[in-house]
């Protein structure tokens, strides 16, 4: 199939910008420092232009020199990096996916982050004009045990993080649903890991179903979860890709990068402290 224009990627309109551009990446793809020789012919670019941009590059602090005829990236990179990260807020990223999804499911869809022993739920995408619906308040705290995204910090710490949870809370049920018992919880938690996504089967609420996926940020940290609130007979299990699609575009927004193809599932949750 013929591609379009805006099928392919955008370049820059001034060739060194677009030259300066592939040096870096090409710098991006090693962690130690490159010889000259390399880079230019990983770029198809002649030794002198290359010499010369990298030149220019160190200069600015965008590239270092540790030694002569080997270059790296340099700290300023970081230093802007910093600076854009400081300003990532995930409330923020998450309000237009948030929105999106909520016009393609038509049921609440909420984004909370832990708190100690509990989530908070700190904003929400809903419809005064929709159908019977479940909406949770801003502010509104819930015990981990008994919610979606609970589920999902707790499936991220270990398992002596979880005895403790389990012990300071005495896994305090709230319905006859309620995970109450700590294998039963362990158990829970392992079938999160190994999907990636979670679910409330009316264990807070009687008659509320829900299901979440996590969001991660450029250090590929569990920061909060995205999930779907819905009266226990509505819940759709076809809503499910549609959410995880939602918190990847955020957790993308965030800078998290997906791992390669294969890796297990339980590597990607590291623990939250």
């Amino acid at each position: 199939m013929k591609k379009t224009d805006q099928d392919l990627p955008a370049k820059p309109s001034v060739q060194v910008i677009e030259r300066m551009f592939a040096l870096i990446d090409v710098l991006a793809s090693r962690e130690e420092a490159i010889s000259l020789k390399e880079i230019s012919e990983r770029t198809g670019l002649h030794p002198s232009t290359t010499h010369r941009i990298l030149n220019d590059l160190t200069i600015g602090r965008f590239v270092d020199r540790p030694e002569s005829g080997s270059y790296r990236l340099g700290m300023r990179l970081l230093e802007l990096g910093n600076l854009v990260k400081a300003r990532l807020s995930v409330r923020d990223a998450a309000l237009n996916p948030m929105r999106e999804l909520h016009k393609l499911i038509q049921q609440p869809v909420n984004l909370s982050m832990r708190q100690g022993d509990e989530i908070i739920y700190v904003e929400r995408a809903y419809s005064e004009r929709s159908g019977m619906q479940v909406v949770r308040a801003i502010g509104g705290r819930a015990p981990l045990h008994l919610t979606s995204t609970g589920k999902l910090f707790l499936a991220a710490d270990d398992a002596q993080r979880v005895r403790a949870y389990a012990m300071r809370t005495g896994l305090a049920g709230h319905t006859r649903n309620s995970i109450t018992q700590l294998p039963v919880l362990e158990r829970e938690l392992s079938k999160v890991r190994q999907s990636g996504v979670a679910r409330d089967n009316e264990e807070l609420e009687l008659g509320v179903r829900c299901m979440a996926a996590g969001v991660y940020d450029d250090q590929a940290r569990l920061v909060a979860g995205l999930s779907i609130s819905a009266p226990g007979d509505r819940l759709d299990e076809g809503w499910l890709s549609k959410l995880q699609a939602a918190a990847h575009e955020i957790s993308a927004a965030l800078g998290y990068k997906a791992p390669p193809e294969g890796t297990p599932r339980g590597a990607l949750s590291l623990p939250v402290r």
